[in-house]
This record gives C-alpha cells, structure tokens and sequence, in this order.
C-alpha cells in the first residue's frame, strides 16, 4: 500500500524525457551559481509542487564520507529557469 507522500506525488504531465532535460538545466544552473565542489558525486533535483524543486548536492570522496553540502528549495519558470532559491545560493567552489 503506498504511503501518503506517493499519493501525493505532483501530477506531471511531461514524459520522461522533458523531465530528465529539465532536472539536467536546473543542475547546471545550480553548480554554475555555486561553483563545482572538488569531491561532487551527484546532485539530486526533486520536483515537489507545480514549480518547486528540492535540490541537494551531494559530495563525498569515497562512499564512507558521503553526504549533503548544500540543500535548496528552488522556484523554476516555465522554461526551466531558476527564478528564486531559499536559501540564496551562493558562490562557494
């Protein structure tokens, strides 16, 4: 039985392609304002409302030192741009 956070998932409309394109525009745009950590292993890009996404950034040197550098709620426009974060994202690397 799935719980209630997968019911209530945001209804997508856009295939699994866009999606990917998408999650990869807003990655770029958050490591291009950051700047690329040394021992970057991934960045997580989740969609958690209409035009909200949760991205962490996720560092570690070898899988034993793994964990989230830095964590933020965007607001995305409709052509994928970042209009705002919370925090500020800020130049870091």
């Amino acid at each position: 039985m799935p719980n209630k956070l997968q019911c209530e998932q945001p209804n997508d409309k856009m295939d699994k392609a866009e999606r990917e394109s998408l999650d990869d525009l807003i990655r770029e745009q958050v490591i291009h304002a950051l700047g690329t950590p040394f021992d970057l292993r991934s960045v997580q890009v989740r969609k958690v409302g209409n035009e909200n996404y949760r991205v962490n950034v996720i560092v570690g040197v070898n899988a034993g030192s793994v964990r989230i550098a830095n964590s933020y709620f965007l607001k995305i426009g409709s052509e994928g741009n970042l209009i705002n974060a919370t925090p500020k994202i800020t130049k870091q690397y």
